[in-house]
């Protein structure tokens, strides 16, 4: 059986090298377990699943509720992305919680590959490619964003430490050149 390779592996080398500046960090975290959920935010289904999640549905537009490794994204009015470690929270006990109540739940895991862009210029760098307003009074943690970056369509959650930048497998090479091309300008 072939080792399994994550869309951005070619990467970490000149991640790497492009992290030993104290002004960002670029590093992929690879395989990390996402599955889509939609189901009508004011039914007992969604309670459920929020509970068998140990974190309820947000409700606010552009927001993320977290409960230790697992982050619940609002995509939409009836859409969640649930985000965790590679193995946590498989879609089985999303689906469980669902029964066969009006809904999906759906692993998305192997769509997406997870960037992560850190340190005090990471808000710099992201904001030459992304129209949204970065700035943290505005969108700081506990939000997250479906918006484009360098013309990729991704999905960005600020942290403490930076941002996850949730991209499909397809554009992660072409999205993992731009962020590098962009940083050289803060690694000198």
């Amino acid at each position: 059986m072939a080792e399994r390779r994550s869309p951005a592996a070619a990467f970490a080398d000149r991640f790497a090298t492009a992290s030993k500046s104290e002004a960002l960090t670029l590093a992929e975290i690879p395989f990390l377990r996402q599955v889509n959920v939609r189901v009508d935010p004011e039914s007992p289904a969604a309670a459920d699943i929020g509970a068998a999640l140990g974190v309820p549905l947000p409700v606010s537009p552009g927001t993320t509720v977290r409960s230790g490794e697992v982050t619940v994204a609002w995509l939409g009015p009836d859409e969640w992305l649930v985000i965790g470690p590679e193995g946590k929270h498989a879609a089985e006990p999303v689906r469980a919680a669902l029964g066969d109540r009006h809904g999906s739940v759906v692993d998305v895991s192997a769509q997406r590959t997870t960037l992560l862009v850190g340190g005090p210029r990471a808000r710099d760098l992201l904001a030459h490619g992304c129209a949204i307003d970065l700035h943290p009074s505005v969108f700081g943690p506990g939000s997250c964003a479906q918006t484009t970056l360098a013309r990729a369509q991704v999905v960005l959650l600020p942290q403490q430490e930076g941002f996850v930048v949730l991209v499909r497998s397809s554009f992660a090479a072409y999205l993992a050149e731009w962020l590098l091309d962009a940083a050289t300008e803060y690694l000198t």
